[in-house]
């Protein structure tokens, strides 16, 4: 399952978000996005984890949690829009 994380702070690495989303079971990858013009964290990134019930409860414990001393935001991704969608 593709989880979003939102309202992170610029500080939070990718490791330290494996790290807190490890403890709900196997994570398969870590992406902080960051900008492409000036390479800064844009605030909010994505976690994998192979195992959907083990998602399921990250999400929940860890949705309106603190990291850094900031609420973050935890929720299922939603699937990514293409950007020329219905335009042909």
């Amino acid at each position: 399952m593709n989880i979003f994380v939102g309202n992170l702070s610029y500080e939070v690495t990718e490791k330290q978000l494996e790290k807190l989303f490890a403890e709900f079971g196997e994570v398969r990858s870590v992406r902080i996005v960051v900008d492409n013009y000036t390479r800064r964290p844009r605030g909010f990134g994505f976690v994998e984890m192979p195992d959907r019930t083990g998602a399921e409860k990250a999400i929940d414990k860890l949705n309106n949690s603190s990291l850094n001393m900031q609420s973050i935001v935890v929720n299922e991704a939603r699937p990514r829009k293409t950007e020329f969608a219905g335009r042909y």
